[in-house]
């Protein structure tokens, strides 16, 4: 769908955009009148005399074995091949207490859907981390996760999520969204939860008090609309409970998995890969479109730290995390490693302070652009 008018941005500036609104904005809005928009909403949320934040983090996979065989990953494998692994409690030891020795403050624990954990294994996991570890942030598991354990322990979802609270977890990141239209679910992972099911994980968490992200992964089998109508499906949960503290959007990467080969080799397929402008034009139209989350992250892990840094000016506010480790992108081709200097120099670069922040947003700690 090609709409003929261009959008006039200043009228849709004060008030909340729908669906059509939105694709007219992506099919037909100037890319630079865009991000001056979403930089506009932006800087009501976090006006320039406020700092680019980033936090101090690891990614830490506790297993690869997953029985959930996305087609787009590039990471895990089915159980019993020989590749596969559970990292011992020692090694997820000694690499958290490198995390924290270097002032990190956020552990992000995801892995895949191994059939041999169950609950027991997380509550004693998040246990023994915050007993050695009890400053950090345990950032941990999925929605689909979350719906694994539930499947493999015979457990609702409120319970399970109670008996990792209970143990440790404090935060939900919202991995495994992809995007949450079940056609497209069904093209790339149709073994994993279906949409009703993330969000209704996600609502449990929230009504349980628990903050979460929700994420995008953009630029392989979905169409425009599809984009928007899987925000639209965040922005209706954040008005129930306001429980996302981020949204955060990335691109496809299309190297060493399934879907990529097949995107690459076949004209067939309906694909719309992502460039770096398309992904700035997607940041800046969920900025404009997600009127009630706070955050928007700069995804410099998929697109570098030049395009991290321009997204700056397309409605993040903060840079992510440094990764101090990071597996499931690097496995799909797309590697960005950086240093905390090296983010601190990006943003000071933009001319705004940098800062130190924890999970929920909250600055530790201003580096200020001298």
């Amino acid at each position: 769908m090609q709409l003929l008018t261009k959008p006039n941005t200043d009228k849709l500036l004060n008030k909340r955009l729908s669906k059509e609104e939105a694709i007219d904005l992506y099919l037909n809005s100037d890319l630079l009148e865009l991000g001056q928009f979403a930089n506009q909403v932006r800087q009501k949320h976090h006006p320039d005399s406020k700092p680019v934040t980033f936090i101090i983090d690891r990614n830490i996979n506790y297993t690869n074995v997953c029985t959930a065989a996305c087609r787009f990953c590039a990471f895990a494998f089915w159980p019993g091949d020989k590749r596969t692994y559970i990292n011992s409690y020692e090694i997820i030891y000694e690499k958290t207490k490198e995390l924290v020795e270097l002032g990190g403050t956020q552990l992000l624990l995801q892995g895949g859907h191994n059939p041999e954990l169950g609950i027991e294994y997380y509550e004693d996991l998040f246990k023994r981390l915050k007993i050695d570890f009890p400053a950090i942030t345990l950032h941990a598991l999925s929605p689909s996760e979350v719906d694994h354990i539930c499947n493999v322990s015979k457990l609702d979802t409120e319970t399970a999520i109670k008996r990792l609270i209970n143990a440790g977890l404090n935060s939900i990141p919202g991995g495994g969204a992809e995007i949450l239209v079940d056609r497209v679910r069904d093209a790339i992972s149709p073994l994993k939860i279906k949409s009703d099911r993330w969000l209704e994980v996600m609502e449990a968490a929230h009504r349980l008090g628990l903050k979460t992200t929700a994420t995008m992964m953009f630029g392989h089998a979905e169409t425009p609309e599809e984009r928007i109508e899987h925000m639209d499906r965040i922005r209706q949960l954040q008005d129930k409970y306001g429980g996302f503290t981020a949204f955060i959007s990335w691109t496809f990467q299309k190297e060493n998995n399934p879907l990529g080969r097949e995107l690459t080799e076949s004209r067939d397929v309906a694909c719309n890969v992502s460039t770096s402008l398309d992904y700035l034009r997607t940041l800046a139209l969920s900025r404009v479109y997600l009127d009630n989350v706070v955050n928007f992250q700069s995804s410099w892990v998929t697109q570098g730290i030049k395009i991290g840094q321009v997204a700056l000016a397309f409605g993040a506010n903060d840079m992510g995390g440094t990764m101090l480790e990071e597996n499931v992108v690097s496995a799909a081709g797309t590697s960005c490693p950086t240093s905390i200097d090296e983010i601190t120099q990006a943003i000071h670069k933009t001319g705004r302070d940098a800062a130190q922040r924890d999970t929920q947003y909250n600055v530790i700690k201003v580096i200020p652009n001298r």
